[in-house]
């Protein structure tokens, strides 16, 4: 099928900001200043992503653009993996930042302003990033482009939606109150021919810097490396975070005498005991339970400064 536009825009009208029809004229307005040729629909349901994001490619799209935040970024790219008619590397895909984190242009300096992120996605420069695959619960698959979790990050993601309308302070404060009740699990971990059993606070798989807010909990991530940046944290009490704080934003603490740091392509996660352990991607709950985890290298291009 042929197209008359070069982009499509996937529009999430419930993302982050509240004045969404202030921001969307604004968006609208500056396109059509810059004589962008483009097509756009509004999400009209959770994941919608998903079936926007195929149907662009069905039609005949290369280019797309979220307008959203992370969780809309991330529905949209598990449309774009999961569809068969074109390769996911045959892809460019960007973002207009309207969410409440945004957590996944910082590694790449994209910026938190409507006018100017229009502007790095016309500049048409495009890298590949690799892609998270995570296969869990009745084997589902779910991919992400930042950072994925289970345990306490799992739970924090649960607890978070209470808080969101408290912008990036919701992480920390959810994080902190989660600490109060949420008790370490035993897990059985496989990578690199190896195989240990932990009690764990929480183990993390990083593709890129920054989540939870701004928060830098994987050590020397790399988006194009071809390699999970995994983080197996045991368990840090509430005094001792709290006494680490400033280390959650600096990144330094990857080198706690709690926290363990990995590269790998692939690492699997069991659950001893029968206990459960939910599963975040990406901010995004997807399920619970023991997982799989792989790299697949380059899987997509993004728009970058």
């Amino acid at each position: 099928m042929s197209i008359t536009h070069d982009f499509f825009l996937i529009v999430n009208p419930n993302s982050g900001r509240k004045n969404f029809r202030k921001s969307w004229t604004l968006i609208q307005n500056s396109l059509d200043t810059k004589n962008v040729s483009y097509d756009f629909e509004f999400t009209r349901f959770k994941k919608d992503e998903i079936r926007l994001a195929q149907k662009a490619i069905r039609s005949g799209f290369r280019k797309i653009i979220v307008v959203g935040g992370d969780g809309t970024f991330h529905h949209a790219l598990n449309g774009i993996m999961k569809q068969n008619v074109c390769k996911s590397s045959d892809i460019k895909l960007g973002i207009i930042p309207l969410g409440t984190g945004n957590d996944w242009i910082k590694t790449y300096q994209i910026p938190n302003h409507i006018e100017k992120s229009i502007d790095v996605i016309l500049t048409n420069k495009t890298d590949y990033q690799d892609i998270g695959k995570i296969i869990h619960k009745n084997n589902a698959i779910e991919y992400f482009h930042n950072l994925a979790g289970t345990g306490y990050d799992g739970y924090v993601v649960d607890k978070l939606n209470t808080l969101k309308k408290l912008g990036t302070m919701a992480y920390l404060l959810s994080g902190l109150q989660g600490l109060l009740f949420y008790k370490g699990l035993n897990y059985h971990i496989r990578f690199r021919n190896k195989e240990v059993n932990k009690k764990c606070l929480m183990i993390l798989f990083g593709i890129c810097q920054y989540s939870g807010g701004g928060m830098q909990l994987t050590k020397n991530a790399d988006s194009k490396d071809g390699l999970l940046d995994i983080t197996v944290v045991k368990n840090i009490g509430l005094f001792d975070l709290i006494l680490n704080l400033p280390k959650l934003y600096n990144g330094q603490i990857v080198n706690h005498k709690k926290v363990e740091n990995h590269k790998v392509t692939s690492i699997q996660i069991e659950l001893t005991h029968h206990n459960n352990s939910i599963i975040e991607a990406d901010g995004e709950l997807i399920g619970n339970g023991s997982l799989e985890v792989f790299i697949i290298p380059k899987a997509i291009q993004i728009f970058i400064p």
